[in-house]
């Protein structure tokens, strides 16, 4: 039974991470460099002859490079290790999606490992609490399978972590202790070096705290020994990284025989040149005032488990060697000026792996007195809170992704779309996608699921043998030959105010259909979160302008309650995503049920007054002019 229990406990986490992907499946604009390289080198192969100039024709990295170059590591891994499952789909958009679950169950398995040293350290009930405080913290959860730079780093940290916390335990053997204490270092220092260089910090802090650890204890041949073992690791690990970062992206980034090391390159622009501060700058306090509250969602976890842990004498050593370390990075990283929440996500695990034995003590005592079965309900009680917290921000989140779901709404149309053979028998069917829509979803996997007029029904891609990936080949048919789909992603405004320049085009989205010079017909137009709504009574959900959404947005605005825009449908059959994915079968349903109760407590308990979600037009699909055709 007990493994049993284990088990379910097990798919918690990548259960809860894939439910994140699936809802919200495109990427954004920080994502884009992973994503669109994991498409390459799964699209074109790794060229072998004509290196710089197959790069250069095929390689979205060559044409936006972005401001630093970043290491195609992470991507060559996660290309590799999809590859083998390409052949049973049928689509680039699950491709995608494919990848991106392969980077959330390495790092749900990740996690998992973590909760098995969480379960020796401090006992099985305590793992499984950990499981549970993880999996309704949002942003972990969500981006978890985000092609960040930081989201590969995040595996490698929580390992380290893993390991570390097993080093620091006095029930490990010395021997193992060692060796755990040397792969920390190890995975820290080569994951700092090849994906995100402030690890270097936490190494710092990691190392800061086991030395005071050792001379509070042995005075100076303590620190003596555990600095012959240490620098060895942390050397051996920078060595590793470098030997895998400097020769892949020498290669990819075409500047051999001058040595790349992206990360370098990075902290230079970022950190010594002070080029971070142009993205923002943030008070010294932010981390710790607002970020982590936001990461651990759960005010219990910060305001009581962790005090409790670090008071609670079973738990107090292993609990602190978490703590205080992580805190440490965090308090160094706050010195410089730009601050974001993922550059300090890799402490979220270690963090709440401190809260949960202590959340596994209160429960563990709940049928003892009044005062602990108190406690245990509000545990319950603020973890279910965190869940539903999370399911909102989920609900948000999924709908800024406007440029996804408008490409997506693109091809749908152009599917069904007489002008479309218009445009095949002329050659190619050519989009102009503006800014808006290039940050906020659309990537080479969607561009090539456009409707490929003549595939074989239900295909629109095969793997060829030498490991590339191509399209059905063109065939006449009633409707002529396969269109051949181009994108035009111009930004430049002495181009873009051209007549000329909107000629070629038989399709465009834009966030303002004023901008496209020539006769457009509006063919659909995608919303995305606008802001919070206050409704009051007599205002109801799914009007054309509820409270102040018509003060600061454009017609076409609506208020939709959470529920609804989570599971789509609910009122009126509006897929609050504008992708299609909630509408119909046992989401509707869902949708519909909750829908319900929540009509029944506004009206029963908050006499009319709720709180719902703005949704805006944010990019319009824009086609041509039946008159111009």
């Amino acid at each position: 039974m007990r493994r049993l229990n284990d088990f379910c406990f097990s798919l918690i986490l990548p259960t809860t991470i894939l439910l994140h992907l699936f809802w919200a499946p495109y990427t954004k604009v920080e994502e884009s460099f992973n994503i669109q390289a994991v498409h390459d080198i799964l699209a074109h192969g790794i060229p072998t002859a004509n290196v710089q100039e197959s790069l250069a024709a095929n390689y979205d990295h060559v044409s936006f490079p972005g401001s630093v170059p970043r290491t195609f590591v992470g991507a060559l891994v996660l290309s590799g290790l999809s590859r083998p499952f390409v052949r049973f789909l049928t689509s680039p958009a699950q491709v995608q999606l494919l990848v991106r679950a392969i980077l959330g169950l390495y790092n749900a398995a990740a996690l998992l490992a973590f909760r098995a040293a969480i379960a020796r350290v401090f006992g099985p009930l305590a793992g499984n609490c950990f499981v549970v405080l993880q999996a309704t913290q949002f942003h972990v959860m969500y981006y978890a399978s985000r092609t960040l730079p930081n989201t590969f780093a995040l595996g490698m940290s929580t390992l380290a972590l893993r390991a570390y916390l097993l080093a620091s335990s006095a029930a490990t053997p010395a021997p193992s202790r060692r060796r755990s204490l040397r792969l920390a270092l190890y995975l820290l220092t080569a994951a700092g070096v090849v994906f995100r260089s402030e690890l270097a910090l936490l190494v710092a802090a990691l190392v800061a705290w086991d030395l005071a650890k050792r001379v509070a204890a042995a005075g100076f041949p303590g620190a003596t020994s555990y600095l012959r073992l240490a620098i060895p690791a942390g050397l051996a690990g920078a060595v590793v990284g470098l030997a895998l970062s400097v020769p892949v992206d020498t290669f990819f980034w075409r500047t051999w025989p001058t040595p790349l090391w992206p990360e370098w390159a990075a902290f230079a622009y970022n950190t010594l040149q002070g080029r971070s501060a142009d993205w923002g700058v943030s008070p010294w306090h932010h981390y710790f005032a607002s970020a982590l509250p936001r990461l651990l969602l759960n005010p219990l976890t910060y305001g009581v488990l962790l005090p409790l842990a670090l008071a609670n004498p079973a738990s107090r050593a292993p609990a602190r060697d978490l703590v205080v370390p992580s805190l440490g990075f965090v308090a160094a990283f706050s010195a410089l000026p730009h601050k974001e929440w993922r550059f300090i996500e890799y402490v979220v695990p270690a963090l709440t792996g401190a809260a949960a034995p202590s959340a596994a003590w209160l429960w563990a005592r709940r049928a003892k007195t009044p005062a602990y079965r108190l406690a245990a309900l509000a545990l319950v009680a603020s973890v279910l809170a965190s869940a539903a917290a999370s399911a909102a921000l989920l609900a948000v989140s999924a709908s800024n992704y406007p440029g996804g779901a408008a490409l997506a709404r693109l091809h749908a149309l152009a599917a069904q779309d007489d002008a479309l053979a218009h445009a095949a028998a002329a050659g190619n069917v050519s989009v102009h996608l503006d800014n808006l829509a290039c940050q906020t979803g659309v990537t080479r996997f969607l561009q090539d699921a456009a409707p490929r007029l003549g595939a074989p029904s239900g295909q629109e891609w095969r793997l060829r043998p030498d490991g590339g990936i191509d399209h059905f080949p063109s065939q006449q048919t009633q409707q002529g030959p396969n269109a051949h789909w181009h994108y035009d992603k111009t930004t430049s405004p002495s181009t873009t105010l051209s007549p000329a320049f909107w000629t070629r085009f038989s399709y465009v989205i834009s966030e303002n259909p004023a901008l496209a010079i020539g006769a457009w017909d509006v063919q659909a137009s995608v919303r995305g979160f606008g802001g919070i709504a206050i409704l009051k009574p007599g205002e109801a959900f799914g009007e054309a302008h509820v409270g102040d959404v018509k003060a600061d947005s454009a017609p076409g605005g609506r208020v939709v309650s959470f529920v609804e825009l989570l599971f789509g449908g609910g009122r009126g059959g509006w897929d609050g995503r504008g992708d299609g994915v909630g509408e119909g079968g046992v989401l509707r349903m869902v949708g519909d049920v909750i829908v319900a109760g929540e009509e029944w407590v506004r009206q029963r308990v908050t006499r009319g007054w709720w709180v719902g979600v703005k949704m805006v037009p944010r990019l319009f699909v824009l086609g041509r002019a039946r008159s111009g055709v």
